[in-house]
């Protein structure tokens, strides 16, 4: 740093770590903190700095590779898209109808618009039970 430099102090949160390897730095080279900070920075800065940024979060899976979606699963999905939009939804109509209901966890509270939805909901209860 040249004499006439103007300077302006800052202050900065560092994880400890950092800090300790800086300071050690510091000692090694007889230099103050200030200036190995000083030296990061301007290395950051001119655009080479010493090692490239390292990618810090694992990637996650392609969606054909997550967990759980083995062959048959997928060619499940690839059948089930080759249905019609009225198919699917047939069919999940008969895979809810096929599944054990699971007992009533208390009260519920339903609203109708209409009398005639009541009236159309209470036959679907006494159809599917």
């Amino acid at each position: 740093m040249t004499e006439g430099t103007r300077f302006a102090r800052i202050s900065i949160t560092l994880p400890r770590a950092l800090l300790v390897a800086a300071d050690l730095r510091a000692r090694e080279l007889d230099r103050p903190r200030s200036w190995i900070v000083a030296d990061a920075l301007r290395g950051y800065l001119s655009g080479s700095p010493a090692r490239p940024p390292a990618v810090r979060e694992a990637t996650s899976a392609p969606y054909s590779a997550a967990p759980g979606l083995g062959p048959y699963r997928l060619a499940q999905l690839e059948a089930d898209l080759a249905l019609t939009p009225e198919q699917r939804v047939r069919e999940a109509e008969r895979t809810a109808r096929a599944t054990p209901r699971r007992a009533s966890s208390g009260h519920r509270l339903l609203l109708f618009d209409r009398y005639e939805d009541y009236l159309e909901w209470k036959r679907n209860q006494a159809v599917t039970g």
